[in-house]
């Protein structure tokens, strides 16, 4: 049976509940995912977010497949070097760099959920014309590192070390570096997704901390 608890209008209203499903819970779950009825903003915003959501999948098991990659590079680096007695000379630089694959676009994954470290305490006690105002120049400046500094500075780096080679592993450190534009694109992407929904009502303001989410 749903709760209900009175609004400030007069009326009732379902309260979200808590995670121990007994009770409501005090700060609203952010956004559509919560079930939080909230406006659509159209046939534009929702063909906007179902792109996200498609790139999301697709980053997201790209990352798995990535992630399992280093796992098997850094056993195969311990059991050669303390089982075999023959260290794999391949195995520290390849596992160098596919971490900082891994990082940058599992940075880019984390971006489109919010999910960076932010302070809000400040934030949350401004009205909200100023939230919004202090949320749009927060996108903007993180859309203008991103093409300046990751798209743009990313794509000179890769072409100056495009004929760099790697001994150990059959690409060169220019083509590893493309993934600096990669993610400063995805990460465009995803800020223009978050300031059209800010200002379309499919997203909050200020980005609410997931419960489910805090041990991760």
């Amino acid at each position: 049976m749903t709760s209900k608890k009175p609004t400030a209008a007069g009326g009732d209203a379902p309260a979200v509940p808590g995670r121990d499903g007994g009770g409501a819970s005090a700060v609203p779950a952010p956004g559509a995912r919560a079930g939080q009825q909230r406006p659509t903003g159209g046939p534009a915003v929702a063909a906007l977010e179902a792109t996200r959501r498609i790139i999301d999948r697709v980053l997201a098991l790209l990352c798995m497949v990535i992630f399992a990659v280093l796992v098997v590079v850094v056993a195969w680096q311990v059991i050669s070097r303390q089982v075999l007695g023959a260290p794999a000379s391949w195995t520290e630089e390849s596992a160098r760099y596919v971490f900082v694959v891994l990082a940058l676009l599992g940075a880019a994954l984390v971006f489109s959920d919010r999910g960076h470290i932010a302070v809000e305490l400040l934030v949350k006690k401004f009205p909200e014309p100023v939230q919004r105002v202090v949320a749009l120049v927060v996108e903007v400046t993180i859309v203008f590192f991103a093409v300046f500094v990751m798209i743009f500075g990313g794509y000179e780096v890769a072409m100056n070390a495009w004929n760099q080679n790697i001994s150990t592993m059959p690409v060169s450190v220019g083509q590893i570096y493309l993934v600096l534009p990669v993610a400063g694109a995805l990460i465009t992407f995803f800020a223009l997704c978050h300031i059209v929904g800010m200002f379309a009502g499919t997203e909050e303001l200020v980005p609410e901390i997931d419960e489910n989410n805090q041990g991760i």
